[in-house]
């Protein structure tokens, strides 16, 4: 299996780097942008799972958080019940002024079965850039409650 440059997206918020945190890791915040996990935790070794994908099929997303470092970075596996493949997911954040860059990055999608359409990469950089580029942009942009 050739391995394929990770898929790397970065998008950069008029948001402190603790507010973006925030957004990232804690379940009730991620639910207005990202999915409704029914918990969270970001601490190495905590598992979360999370059903997601397209109109015709949703898979059951399977994920382990495999490294932290508070505030500044949270990576966790990502892969398919059922499915080869393992994947991973790395949030990491940079302090800029009064803004905050968000640098995501999805590494081991060639490990995914290429004869499932849903695991393309097209289909991971464009949910991606709706996520980071459009959801969590508007959540952060949102005057804090």
């Amino acid at each position: 299996m050739k391995e394929q440059a990770p898929f790397t997206i970065e998008r950069t918020y008029t948001a402190s780097a603790s507010r973006v945190w925030k957004a990232i890791t804690n379940k009730e915040d991620m639910k207005l942008w990202y999915f409704d996990l029914k918990e969270f935790r970001a601490e190495v070794g905590f598992e979360f799972e999370f059903t997601g994908g397209s109109e015709t099929k949703s898979h059951l997303h399977l994920c382990r958080v495999t490294e932290v470092v508070p505030g500044k970075k949270i990576t966790y596996s990502w892969r398919y019940d059922g499915y080869e493949g393992i994947s991973y997911v790395s949030f990491e954040l940079f302090e800029e002024g009064t803004q905050t860059r968000l640098k995501l990055t999805h590494s081991g999608l060639e490990s995914f079965p290429k004869e499932v359409p849903d695991f393309a990469r097209h289909n991971f950089e464009a949910g991606w850039t709706h996520i980071i580029g459009t959801s969590l942009q508007a959540f952060l942009e949102k005057p804090a409650a």
